[in-house]
């Protein structure tokens, strides 16, 4: 019978690696499987580790999974409604200071899906609004899964594009 052919949906469950464990397989599928992300949650957390979410998870599912946070007041250094990025870390209550993780890498290259409004105005032919046209597109879409993605903002044209290919990353 035809249907039962049909690939099965089945719903994932967070799944919590503790730190430094030995991880059987870990270059399994499950992590290349589109739909999810994998993010490392750290700091005050009560089982700090790799966390894997269906994609569209918010950084308050992740601190969920790995048992909360020690202290609310550790949550007060974290945009617990942001959505995640696959592959990020998220430090629970850190201390302010520098900026780890910076958006821009040594060669200058900026990533899509971690760069702030200000970052997008950097960008040759990008200001105030066409920046927040660009987060805004993030916040609906998810990541960016590629350069090309850039072209659906409203106001970024083949032109403005190609300025700016060589200087985005995602």
């Amino acid at each position: 019978m035809w249907w039962q052919g049909r690939p099965r949906e089945v719903a994932l469950a967070p799944e919590v690696i503790a730190s430094g464990a030995a991880v059987p397989g870990a270059m399994s599928t499950t992590a290349a499987v589109s739909g999810q992300v994998v993010v490392h949650v750290t700091g005050a957390v009560n089982n700090p580790g790799l966390v894997h979410l269906p994609a569209g998870s918010r950084i308050a599912d992740a601190i969920t999974a790995v048992g909360g946070a020690k202290t609310a007041k550790a949550l007060g250094s974290v945009n617990l409604a942001r959505v995640l990025i696959d592959g990020e870390q998220i430090v629970v209550g850190a201390q302010a200071g520098p900026v780890t993780g910076s958006p821009v890498d040594t060669n200058g290259v900026l990533n899509l899906n971690s760069a702030s409004e200000t970052d997008y105005e950097s960008l040759p032919g990008v200001g105030p609004v066409l920046a927040a046209r660009i987060m805004a597109w993030r916040m609906t879409n998810g990541v960016f899964r590629s350069i090309d993605e850039l072209g659906e903002v409203t106001g970024i044209g083949p032109s403005i594009l190609e300025q700016i290919r060589p200087l985005v990353r995602v």
